[in-house]
C-alpha cells in the first residue's frame, strides 16, 4: 500500500480501489454515499488485504 493510495483513499475512496474489481468499487461507493468515514475505512481495508 503506497502513500499515494492512502491519500487517495482519504480524499476519494472509490477511486483508490478502482483496480481491485467492480464489487469493491461498488461497496466503497455505497459506503461513501452513506458516510465518508465508512467509505475511507472500507477502502483502507480493501487496499490492505493481501492476495493469498
Amino acid at each position: 500500500m503506497s502513500l499515494f493510495r492512502v491519500l487517495l483513499s482519504i480524499i476519494f475512496p472509490p477511486l483508490a480501489v478502482l483496480d481491485k474489481g467492480c464489487g469493491s468499487v461498488v461497496i466503497v461507493a455505497i459506503l461513501t454515499a452513506i458516510g465518508w468515514v465508512p467509505g475511507v475505512i472500507a477502502a483502507l481495508v480493501i487496499l490492505n488485504r493481501t492476495k493469498a
